[in-house]
């Protein structure tokens, strides 16, 4: 596949971070690891990944703008364009050597996703995509699963953990979908369940409670793969809210729907 030159500084960028994470999670017994939260952590590796990227897209481009998980919001002088990244999703999986982590970077345009990378170093998969352009892992073109049932198919999801809320609305999301669904999975890194649903991997995917970098990639991806993605209320303000429903057209209708549903009555 041809990419243009604004994607190739973004893989670049993210295949070196992800190198430094590959030798850091060799490592990860003796990472010093800080309190951002409950059940929320940071560690040297998250933190080294994010000046990678931040050093190699300023390079790049100077004036573009930054939103990132640690820095926060970074102002430029251009103000038509923003990176959003996120360096190490999934970092409580790294911390626990469970190799499902990624480096996500998306480029924002005029506050539309034009360009996304996810990388997940563990296992050497990079998925690239521009808008317009078409979905890629490792130059292979992406496409959505084909499924059309919700009873064939397997759901990704997000759990809300210590420290985070709304554990009551996810138990109710969970028992209406695993009654419908083939199957429900926790991976523990967003940006890589959307990868997953751009890939055929998993069918559909949920999650509420998410922030702009966790997701900005993936819903590229899923779209330039044919797939549909929503927040909770089936508009298209992700980002701003937070939550994301995803598939290909019908199963994205579907698992919509069936979120909605409320419990029977006893």
């Amino acid at each position: 596949m041809a990419r243009s030159a604004i994607l190739n500084v973004m893989v670049q960028a993210a295949m070196k971070a992800g190198r430094s994470l590959s030798r850091d999670f060799g490592e990860v017994q003796n990472l010093q690891v800080s309190m951002k939260g409950p059940g929320d952590y940071v560690s040297q590796a998250d933190r080294k990944a994010e000046e990678i990227v931040f050093t190699e897209l300023s390079k790049a481009r100077p004036g573009y703008a930054f939103l990132m998980e640690e820095r926060g919001a970074v102002a430029g002088e251009d103000d038509q364009h923003r990176w959003i990244v996120d360096p190490l999703d999934g970092t409580t999986n790294f911390l626990h050597g469970i190799p499902l982590f990624a480096v996500s970077i998306a480029l924002e345009r005029q506050g539309q996703i034009v360009a996304g990378v996810v990388y997940n170093p563990a296992m050497d998969e990079l998925y690239t995509a521009e808008r317009g352009g078409g979905a890629f892992m490792n130059d292979r073109r992406l496409r959505v699963a084909g499924r059309t049932k919700l009873t064939d198919a397997v759901i990704g999801c997000g759990v809300p953990h210590l420290g985070r809320g709304q554990h009551g609305n996810f138990l109710i999301e969970l028992r209406n979908v695993m009654a419908e669904v083939s199957g429900v999975r926790r991976m523990g890194s967003a940006s890589l369940d959307l990868a997953y649903v751009a890939a055929g991997r998993m069918d559909g995917f949920w999650e509420v409670g998410l922030s702009a970098w966790d997701i900005a990639a993936g819903l590229l991806l899923i779209r330039e793969a044919g797939g549909f993605v929503s927040d909770f209320e089936g508009g298209q303000e992700m980002l701003e809210r937070g939550s994301v429903v995803a598939g290909n057209e019908l199963i994205q209708r579907a698992l919509l729907k069936t979120l909605k549903k409320p419990l029977p009555m006893r």
